[in-house]
């Protein structure tokens, strides 16, 4: 089963500087990702943020790998 993303992540203008969160949550993309850079597993993240799903995890990789894709590359010329 793939997860979309865009039923998950939302942007509102008001929410924590209009910064991706996690279905209107105060959670950003970014605080998941920082969390698992420091290491945290899933199941350490939802234990500390019990409102956060697996889903919701997965869906915060997704939107920063799409979102890694349509960056603009410049070349060494």
């Amino acid at each position: 089963m793939t997860i979309d993303y865009h039923n998950i992540i939302t942007l509102e203008p008001g929410k924590r500087s209009g910064k991706p969160c996690i279905r209107g949550l105060r959670i950003t993309v970014y605080d998941v990702l920082s969390w698992l850079a420091e290491g945290m597993s899933r199941e350490e993240i939802i234990e500390d943020f019990p409102e956060l799903t697996s889903d919701d995890i997965t869906a915060c990789l997704l939107f920063a790998a799409d979102r890694e894709r349509h960056l603009v590359t410049i070349s060494a010329s």
